[in-house]
């Protein structure tokens, strides 16, 4: 019996970081997982995400190497689900305004305003579905978050200009957007890996933005920080949005050029992100 090699790169860099002689075929990921914490004891299963493709869908621990689309030289690409714990932990240590971080009279201390215990809710929702889906990552600086965090939940802070009215819209659009991101992966999810289609829209009205653009995932979730920043009206918010747009912007054109080659009856009209401009 002919056994397996597998080989696993950072997801971001490309750097090997480990390479595992003598894998069983009917080995499966969960295994392989555990056989890489062996060389790296940081990095324990229940943090790691290992994929076929930088940026695709992360492996069931119960796939078995031999029936996955490898050779018998398989290369896998990891990459940390630890960091998505980080944001989160880090925004709600602001939240909670532990010492040392606003002065000693405001410890443990509580916000008045409403829109503080929105954001909260709305920013853990959404590293928390990150940490659940583990579909696509999107990688923004730790020291933004906290930057972030530390404005919206600071004691001088105030709440928006219009109020309730505007705090309510931009919860409004932050909730349609996140339901919308979470329809697409799942439209995804039905695409891969079992063959190469244009992905289309489904009957789920979330999915027929993929009429207008190809990549649906970060429209939406370029609006779910548009209503995150309108909600909190804080400038450090905008300015990780507009980080957060000018990047996913790269990866959707990026995105689209290769649909353009790989599928020459690719719907001429869409764009990569934003529908009709860009």
């Amino acid at each position: 019996m002919k056994h397996y090699e597998v080989e696993i790169l950072d997801a971001k860099t490309r750097e090997k970081l480990c390479f595992l002689d003598k894998v069983e075929p009917q080995a499966t990921i969960a295994e392989t997982k555990n056989l890489f914490t062996k060389t790296h004891p940081q990095w324990y299963p229940a943090r790691q995400s290992l994929r076929l493709d930088p940026k695709g869908k992360s492996l069931k621990d119960e796939d078995v190497l031999q029936k996955l689309p490898v050779g018998t030289t398989a290369t896998l690409y990891f990459r940390d689900l630890g960091k998505y714990a980080r944001l989160l932990f880090i925004y709600l240590l602001f939240y909670f305004r532990v010492p040392f971080i606003y002065g000693h009279k405001y410890d443990f201390t509580s916000s008045w305003h409403t829109v503080v215990h929105l954001a909260c809710i709305c920013h853990s929702f959404h590293y928390i579905k990150r940490l659940l889906e583990t579909l696509f990552v999107h990688r923004f600086s730790h020291s933004f978050s906290a930057w972030m965090a530390y404005y919206v939940n600071h004691p001088l802070y105030t709440p928006p200009t219009y109020g309730a009215q505007q705090v309510k819209l931009a919860l409004a659009i932050f909730v349609i957007c996140q339901l919308g991101n979470f329809s697409i992966h799942m439209a995804l999810r039905d695409l891969q890996p079992k063959t190469r289609k244009i992905p289309c829209p489904t009957k789920n009205p979330f999915t027929w933005l993929f009429l207008l653009v190809s990549c649906p995932n970060y429209t939406y979730e370029v609006g779910s920080w548009i209503g995150f920043a309108i909600m909190t009206q804080c400038l450090p918010v905008a300015l990780f949005s507009l980080v957060g747009f000018t990047q996913m912007t790269i990866w959707a054109k990026g995105k689209q050029r290769s649909y353009l080659k790989e599928f020459r009856d690719y719907p001429p009209l869409r764009m990569p992100i934003i529908p009709f401009l860009l």
